[in-house]
Order: structure tokens, then sequence, then C-alpha cells
């Protein structure tokens, strides 16, 4: 083959790639969790339109279901859905998908009345303590353990809601959630008052990061990934990424 028929040859080939992805919709699972994710909210929240806008500079329009968490999972890692967010790191989700590169940032700490003179430095600290949480959720590797060892327990509901109601009639002492999506919970579901009955433990139970995740069912997958990580990327180093978490 002469070298201008390798040339256009190569040429061919990238028309064809940019033709393949300009103009791909994907169909993306979330779960609620304002303020980074929600239906209700205004792009759906900060992480939706951080994911959205690393997409559009591929020319890939996405759509946004949402689904409970247990459910989101079971579509996504069958195919049915394209792409999930988002999840932290578990080892026996690399069964099922690809992770990205870390999206989110986020900081677990334990909430708790301000009447309840609460303190902890380690998990010893935490036992018998009354201890609310969320179905499914996972705590962290070394939490997970304590309860999986009966040193601690954990009454588990399904929503923020319910563990606050619980939290501010007494029948739990602290509940652990990401910061910002607890706070953001109280001034959704709470009156001003409830709220000032409420305060956080400064120290973190689990600084940790969040991905998307790529199903390894759909071969297309592995390609999404390297593309979305590189303009993640992009948006860390120019600076764009800090504006999607100005969070008020």
């Amino acid at each position: 083959m002469s070298w201008k028929k390798y040339i256009a040859l190569i040429i061919t080939l990238i028309i064809l790639n940019v033709q393949a992805t300009a103009g791909e919709n994907l169909n993306i699972a979330f779960g609620e969790w304002p303020p980074y994710l929600s239906d209700s909210l205004e792009h759906k929240g900060v992480v939706a339109h951080l994911i959205k806008d690393i997409f559009a500079e591929e020319g890939i329009t996405v759509k946004f279901t949402f689904f409970p968490w247990g459910r989101a999972y079971e579509e996504t890692a069958s195919g049915r859905q394209d792409l999930m967010g988002i999840w932290m790191h578990k080892p026996e989700r690399e069964v099922d998908f690809y992770y990205s590169a870390p999206i989110l940032n986020e900081k677990f700490v334990f909430f708790h009345l301000k009447t309840f003179p609460f303190d902890w430095k380690t998990l010893n600290d935490l036992q018998g303590i009354r201890i609310g949480g969320g179905i499914g959720y996972s705590y962290g590797p070394e939490f997970d353990s304590a309860l999986d060892n009966g040193k601690l327990k954990i009454q588990r509901v399904a929503t923020n809601k319910q563990n606050f109601e619980k939290l501010i009639l007494g029948r739990i002492q602290a509940y652990p959630q990401e910061m910002n999506v607890g706070y953001a919970a109280l001034k959704q579901h709470f009156s001003e008052e409830d709220v000032l009955k409420i305060t956080h433990h400064p120290t973190a139970l689990l600084d940790n990061q969040s991905y998307l995740l790529f199903p390894k069912k759909l071969e297309k997958s592995r390609s999404l990934l390297l593309k979305f990580n590189l303009h993640l990327n992009e948006f860390k180093k120019n600076g764009r990424y800090e504006n999607y978490f100005n969070i008020k």
C-alpha cells in the first residue's frame, strides 16, 4: 500500500470514528443523592451536570434515569443501561464494571443532636451508640467489618429523611452521612427549628472517592471509559471541574 493510500485510510477511519461517536446517546442510571444527584434538581444535580458536559465534549448526549440504588446496579450490570453513577469502590463490583477516574471526593461525618454529648476518635468509641444508616449503604471497609463482627450495631432505614426523623426523636444517637448530602436533606425535609437541633462531629468517618461505572457486559464500555477519563482530567486541569461543586 502506498503512503498516500495509507494516509487516506487513516483519515477515513478517523472520520468514521467521529461519525460513530457524534450523535450517540447514552442511558445513565442514577440513584437519588442530592445535592449531587436528584431528578428534582436543576441539571439533575451537580454531578449529573458534570457528567453531561464531559460527554458533550465527545458529541454524546445523555439521558438520566433515576432508580432505587439496587435496581440501578442491576439495570446497568445487565447492559440495559449504558453506565451508572456514582458509587464508591468495592472490589466485588469489578466483576461487573470498569471504574472511571474519581469523580467526587466525599466526607462522611456523624450527625447528632447538639444536646447529645457525642465524641469519638476510634471505632471503639462508638460501641453502645445507637447508630442509624441507609439500607445497602457501605460506610467503608473498617466500619463494615465492625458491623459484621458485631462490634457495632446499626439500625437501617430507606431514606435520609427517616434517619434524621429518628435522630430528632432520639431513637438513634448518631447518623453517618456525606456532609453535603446530610445538610441538603435537612434543608429539604425539616423546619428551621429542627435543623438547628442538629450538628455534625468534625472527625470524618470516611474520606472517600466515588466513580462512574461502565458495565463489562457492553463492548463499547472500554472506549467510553477512556474518552470520559480523558475529558474529566482536562476539566480538572483547566479549572472547570471545581465550578460544579460550589455548593451553597
